[in-house]
């Protein structure tokens, strides 16, 4: 039986329309400024540094970074694009404290800031990580972060985000991080990326005021691990946005190996204490919740989980999400766990879990039907009530 996309699940949040407003266009009055760390392969460059270059720059100028290894962190207040010729990587050492978070004033340190201003694109970089030379659990490590702040992030490689091995356990070390406090707001797109080697989340759009679009990346978490319980992609904490077309496996917390006893889950796509978010597309697996929800009104749509350890492929914490056209495979303890009111399970192709569907005892007016299960010789159970959501671990 093939499956066709029904208009149950054609979701398009209206914000998309801000997608357009994202990518600034050039101006004929926009001046290029090139940046070369010496003369062979730019031997027009009149830069040495890209910081430099960002300085001298008027709003909305477009700076081109020829290849080239570029040992030093950027902050970055002004519209600007940022354009990376193949090759071209930043990679500071060490990386020190520039900023802070708005949620709690703690410390960070990012290789690239991008605060306070609109209309910055970075496209085609490599950020590294590798010689951070952080030696405590802070500040916390980043690689990119917007605060305050909109624009793209595209066709970059974000890597090496990580703490020595005597520091697995400390709760830093993410690719992206769009964050926003004090009543402002940050609208960026993360496309066409390829996010690895992160110790705590690959990207995460945080707080009130956040609107993230991350569409068609690669996100790889760092395979079974029992120092951290990792997360691919998170939106949380009231921001908004949609998690479309991206790749995202391997995040898997080693020390959770049964339901009753497990502490901690990590999760390829999280999305926490925000509402209204698009999840459709993706394809996600290898972890204890491939897809995890804390959040009403979801759309989960179109996916493929797989490979679910101890848990579930897709779980719902929250009423009137629909769950819809997903292929599921190889869930744990079931391919959707349901708990809440209100929500639709509809259409989506089940195969090999132990239980197609579990609905929590308690949630009402929801409505299961039109699912295809194969391999799977339970199809729907009502368990008692049992919350993961203390169990996730999210970036903030």
């Amino acid at each position: 039986m093939k499956f066709i996309p029904s208009t149950i699940c054609t979701y398009v949040s209206p914000l998309l329309l801000v997608l357009l407003f994202l990518f600034p266009t050039e101006s004929a009055l926009a001046a290029q400024l090139v940046v070369a760390p010496n003369k062979t392969e730019c031997p027009n460059a009149a830069f040495t540094q890209i910081q430099a270059a960002v300085n001298a720059a008027n709003p909305g100028d477009h700076i081109r970074i020829c290849p080239g290894t570029y040992p030093e962190q950027l902050t970055i207040t002004k519209p600007l694009d940022i354009d990376g010729d193949n090759g071209a990587i930043l990679q500071p050492g060490p990386i020190v404290q520039n900023t802070t978070s708005l949620f709690d004033a703690s410390p960070i340190a990012t290789a690239i800031l991008v605060a306070d201003t609109t209309d910055v694109s970075i496209n085609g970089l490599i950020v590294d990580g590798i010689n951070n030379g952080i030696a405590q659990c802070g500040p916390d490590l980043i690689g990119i972060m917007f605060r305050n702040a909109s624009g793209a992030v595209a066709d970059s490689a974000i890597r090496n985000f990580t703490l020595s091995a005597s520091l697995a356990g400390c709760q830093s070390g993410t690719g992206i991080f769009v964050q926003s406090g004090a009543g402002q707001i940050s609208t960026v797109t993360i496309a066409n990326c390829s996010i690895h080697d992160f110790q705590k989340n690959g990207i995460t759009g945080n707080e009130i005021g956040t609107t993230v679009f991350i569409q068609r990346n690669v996100v790889t978490g760092s395979g079974p691990t029992p120092a951290i319980a990792q997360n691919g992609v998170q939106i949380g904490f009231g921001a908004k946005g949609a998690i479309q077309h991206n790749v995202v496996t391997n995040n898997l917390y080693s020390l959770c190996i049964a339901v009753p006893t497990c502490q901690a889950v990590a999760t390829n796509i999280l999305v926490t204490q925000s509402d209204g978010i698009e999840v459709s597309g993706n394809k996600a697996g290898l972890s204890q919740v491939p897809i995890f929800v804390d959040g009403n009104h979801a759309h989960v749509c179109d996916n493929e989980a797989f490979a679910a350890n101890v848990f579930d492929d897709i779980r719902i914490e929250g009423r009137s999400a629909e769950v819809a056209v997903n292929r599921l495979f190889n869930g744990a303890e079931s391919a959707v766990f349901l708990m809440g009111n209100n929500s639709s399970v509809q259409q989506n192709e089940i195969g090999d879990s132990t239980i197609g569907i579990l609905e929590a005892s308690g949630s009402t007016a929801n409505l299961i039907v039109d699912n295809r299960f194969f391999a799977t010789p339970t199809r729907v159970q009502d368990p008692a009530m049992r919350s993961l959501a203390k169990a996730i671990q999210p970036m903030r």
